[in-house]
């Protein structure tokens, strides 16, 4: 066991459901669960998931805000409302962290005021709102801007940030030094793996990838960092429930040996 305490995104166990997320973690061993809102019923509904946590023992430490293309219409299409619904859902599952992703450059009057916004919010206390990075796309040799006012917080005015290792491989950053920038900003990290800057978005089990999984992790066991890690790998194309409970395991051990600092020693830097 680690000071640094580690959960499971509900995102990990797909195609199975937000149950089938807590049943994982339980039997895993795992130290809370990620809610990702979806168009599953069950990752929307306080009840249900606050019967789940208490049957299997396991909390929810944060929640993600349905802000995927593919969440769009849940709970309607105003971005705000959907952060506000987040919140209440947080707050009704004593989740600490709300996940957030910068708007997509389409959603101009959102992008305008999202800094400002996300702010206010954050100042009502209770629930921390933590900005994830995402990365920009390609066409041929162009970098297309996609998200507004930036797909890194590091440029933007935001007090807290989700920091995610395979969004980082995306975007071709240097996930550590992202890390040290941001400071005592840093409130959440998914942990996944990747192999190369541009898409796909691999989110592949820690230390399957080219990316300082165990470098960061044993940085931020050194540095007094007192968020969730939350394994948030893809799974999906796993042929069989064994191979993604295998996956899952081993996903966690990693992440414990390294935040316990048992694991090789790393060169960390800083």
């Amino acid at each position: 066991m680690t000071a640094i305490k580690v959960a499971l995104s509900t995102a990990s166990v797909f195609p199975e459901r937000t149950p089938d997320a807590f049943e994982t973690a339980a039997r895993l061993g795992y130290d809370g669960v990620e809610v990702m809102v979806t168009t599953d019923p069950v990752s929307q509904d306080a009840e249900v998931l606050r019967k789940l946590s208490d049957y299997y023992g396991i909390p929810v430490v944060a929640v993600h805000a349905p802000n995927l293309l593919i969440t769009q219409r849940v709970w309607g299409r105003d971005p705000w409302l959907k952060l506000d619904r987040s919140r209440e859902l947080a707050e009704a599952l004593g989740a600490g962290v709300v996940v957030v992703h910068p708007p997509f450059r389409w959603q101009r009057d959102y992008a305008r005021y999202f800094e400002t916004g996300i702010a206010e919010m954050s100042e009502r206390g209770g629930v921390t709102f933590a900005v994830e990075n995402l990365y920009p796309l390609l066409r041929g040799e162009t970098e297309i801007a996609a998200y507004a006012p930036h797909w890194n917080p590091l440029e933007m005015e935001s007090a807290a940030v989700t920091l995610d290792v395979s969004h980082a491989a995306v975007s071709g950053s240097d996930v550590l030094a992202m890390a040290k920038d941001l400071g005592s900003r840093l409130a959440h990290v998914h942990l996944g793996d990747g192999t190369k800057p541009g898409l796909p978005d691999e989110h592949l089990v820690p230390g399957h990838g080219t990316q300082p999984c165990a470098e960061l992790l044993t940085w931020l066991s050194r540095t007094g960092y007192r968020g969730y890690v939350v394994l948030e790998v893809s799974t999906h194309r796993v042929p069989t429930l064994a191979d993604r409970q295998a996956d899952l395991s081993e996903s966690l051990l990693f992440a414990r040996r390294y935040l316990a600092g048992t694991g090789p020693v790393p060169a960390v830097h800083g």
